[in-house]
């Protein structure tokens, strides 16, 4: 892999997706990575996309929202067909996807999770989610994330 590659890319371009990397200086000593991204790359918080993993019933569910909401924990659970979510533990999550958090992409994960994306990523031509791994984004059309991770489109965000 490049150096610049990662999990998340090699998947796109297996699956001939088109897509654009979107690098940026990654501070380290940073913990709002959505909110550095879009700092960094100068693009709206809406259109930039947070992956997160949550426990719905006791399993592992990803949600994509904009950097500018949050996870709507109940929406999501409902829409994975369950009653009950709460955010998983980093562990969990790092350990399951194969990223770190802040980094973690719904693409090219370890372990392929039932994932759900924001709806609003419709209003939108293309999005930016992670790439990977902290300083990396990828920008890519809804509709090809939603069938790159096997997502379905839900209404998960609260704004």
């Amino acid at each position: 892999m490049a150096a610049s590659s990662t999990p998340a890319i090699a998947a796109l371009v297996r699956a001939g997706i088109r897509h654009t990397v979107r690098p940026y200086e990654h501070d380290p000593r940073s913990t709002a990575y959505g909110d550095e991204a879009v700092a960094a790359l100068g693009q709206d918080p809406a259109r930039v996309f947070k992956t997160l993993v949550a426990s719905v019933d006791g399993r592992l569910v990803v949600g994509v929202v904009p950097v500018a909401a949050q996870l709507d924990l109940k929406a999501l659970a409902a829409a994975a067909g369950g009653k009950k979510a709460a955010m998983a533990a980093v562990a969990d999550a790092e350990r399951s996807s194969g990223y770190v958090a802040g980094g973690i992409s719904p693409l090219g994960q370890r372990k392929r999770l039932p994932t759900v994306v924001d709806r609003s990523a419709q209003d939108w031509e293309t999005v930016m989610v992670s790439a990977g791994r902290r300083g990396l984004q990828v920008e890519l059309a809804p509709a090809d994330l939603v069938a790159a991770c096997g997502a379905t489109l839900a209404s998960i965000a609260a704004w």
